[in-house]
């Protein structure tokens, strides 16, 4: 009997007779609910998963998997990996943690016969270099302004809202050759206390000054007041803490309104050089529309809890992609701040982009005509060379089907043109030219952040909650001395009970994460501990 044969009859078990099935499956004509290689493998062991947690048995869970098989994957696995999958489901007993821990035993299985279902691993390109937090003009100008007064100096914070407030001055005013604008979606990723705060009340400062306080926004209270706000002032600075909350709340949710919110979000991005239709009122007979709306979002949020608050789907709908994430690492050494004024040099330049009006006639601030800035030869050789190399990283993530992977490449050579464009215009606001050093800057930033974003997302985001409590006993020895932790210290750093942690132990051990390391005390006691292999997660 060859292998085929196995899934024209059910797998009998002792004691129970056989099952009927078709003797020759026939494979449906595929449809919109199709399973194309990538996701295979993971949603035939999930549906396996969520078969065995009721109760069900070997035969009825792979007699469904072979269906499943037969009909939307494509093309289908070979019948032995179908079994396996069943199999390996079925060795546990139908409880959510066992169920976990077989699935996640299944896919290191899978990753250890060379299957092409996983998506391949992401170096860690390490934080971002000071070299790159540094624009000519009035963005170093800011980031220096802010970083002289801030009870404890914090670079990549005052990067992040000082390149936030040029992206919002510029709004509606510039674009480049292509028709990109300056809205940028930043998020400072920094522990408490550690100058979150400082920044924001810069900027907040800075647009007081210069008569533009009401185009500051502090929360998405909802996706109605984001448009609401943007209708009646089409370019807007949002300035948010945590917005990890934010993403909790659109997780959990249980209504649409967060949703909404959302989808807001990832359409008002995509529509700076268009128009945003707006939700119908009750009473109106158009709905209305935001003509080429400019919102910049600087969010800050603490690292773990923003990483934990971001699900699958936020990873692969666009929005994770069209954030640029920055991480400040440690607190800095505090000092006494001088209370200066804010430089006469930065007001000039602030109120400069306030009063500019590129377009001509009465309606220049409802429907903008945004100044071009041209590139140089040289810049649109640089460019196109960044573009060619995000669509060859797009086209790895598409072959190995890794969604999270073709979603950020695919959105990376448009933030090396926004950056190059806001580099440009702070560098000479009256004469902009986009440049080779703009370019470069632009391409090395965004392509060192967008490997850095994957890395961090694919160390730190959980598929489900076995993998999460992995990710954070994997934490635990990262940040333990020597990355080697005891038995009993780790045990009690977990928090779990002795059951789930002998289970976490032994998959990460499995998969090759990490390695136990059996020895003897000064007394004779028996001493067990746990290292982290090659010093980083997996």
């Amino acid at each position: 009997m060859n292998g085929d044969d196995l899934f024209t009859r059910p797998v009998a078990t002792a004691g129970s007779p056989p099952a009927e099935l078709p003797e020759t499956p026939v494979p449906a004509p595929l449809d919109a609910n199709a399973i194309p290689p990538g996701q295979r493998n993971d949603f035939l062991a999930s549906m396996a998963g969520s078969m065995r947690r009721i109760g069900m048995a070997r035969e009825e869970i792979l007699a469904s998997l072979v269906q499943v098989n037969l009909r939307r994957c494509k093309p289908p696995l070979t019948p032995r990996e179908v079994e396996k999958t069943a199999v390996s489901i079925c060795r546990y007993e139908p409880d959510q943690l066992s169920v976990a821990v077989a699935e996640n035993h299944w896919a290191q299985d899978q990753a250890g016969e060379g299957s092409n279902e996983t998506a391949p691993q992401i170096e860690d390109p390490g934080p971002i270099p000071d070299e790159l937090l540094r624009v000519p003009g009035f963005v170093s100008q800011v980031m220096d302004y802010c970083i002289q007064t801030a009870p404890y100096p914090n670079r990549v914070m005052a990067f992040s809202g000082a390149i936030a407030l040029q992206a919002f001055l510029a709004g509606r005013k510039v674009r480049d050759p292509g028709d990109n604008r300056t809205n940028l979606y930043l998020l400072g990723l920094a522990h408490s206390a550690a100058g979150k705060d400082w920044p924001r009340k810069v900027n907040t400062q800075i647009l007081h000054h210069i008569g533009l306080a009401d185009c500051l926004g502090d929360r998405f209270a909802s996706s109605e007041g984001i448009q609401d706000a943007m209708f009646i002032t089409p370019s807007m600075l949002f300035q948010t803490d945590e917005i990890d909350g934010m993403l909790q709340s659109i997780n959990k949710a249980k209504d649409a309104r967060h949703e909404a919110t959302m989808g807001t979000l990832l359409t008002m991005y995509s529509s700076a050089n268009s128009v945003f239709p707006m939700r119908r009122k009750a009473g109106m007979e158009a709905p209305g529309a935001i003509d080429q709306p400019c919102l910049v979002v600087f969010g800050t949020a603490i690292p773990n809890h923003y990483y934990e608050a971001l699900s699958d789907r936020m990873l692969t709908n666009g929005f994770f992609a069209q954030m640029l994430i920055l991480e400040s690492g440690k607190r800095g050494t505090g000092q006494e701040p001088d209370i200066l004024d804010i430089p006469k040099r930065v007001l000039d330049t602030a109120k400069w982009w306030a009063d500019f009006r590129p377009g001509t006639g009465n309606l220049e601030n409802w429907h903008a005509d945004p100044a071009i800035v041209s590139h140089s030869d040289e810049a649109k050789h640089i460019l196109v060379e960044a573009r060619t190399a995000a669509d060859q990283e797009y086209a790895k993530s598409e072959e190995a089907g890794d969604p999270m992977g073709t979603t950020v490449w695919g959105r990376c050579s448009e933030q090396a043109r926004k950056l190059a464009l806001i580099h440009a215009i702070s560098e000479n606001r009256e004469h902009p030219v986009i440049g080779a050093n703009a370019a470069r800057w632009a391409t090395a930033f965004v392509i060192h952040q967008t490997r850095r974003m994957l890395f961090m997302a694919q160390t730190h985001v959980a598929d489900n909650p076995f993998h999460a409590m992995c990710l954070k006993l994997l934490q635990k020895l990262q940040d333990a001395p020597g990355q080697r932790l005891a038995h009993s210290v780790l045990l009690r750093r977990m928090k779990i009970d002795a059951r789930t942690f002998t289970e976490l132990v032994t998959t990460l051990e499995q998969r090759g994460d990490i390695a136990i390391e059996i020895g003897t005390e000064k007394l004779g006691r028996p001493s067990r501990h746990y290292r982290l292999i090659n010093g980083e997660k997996k």
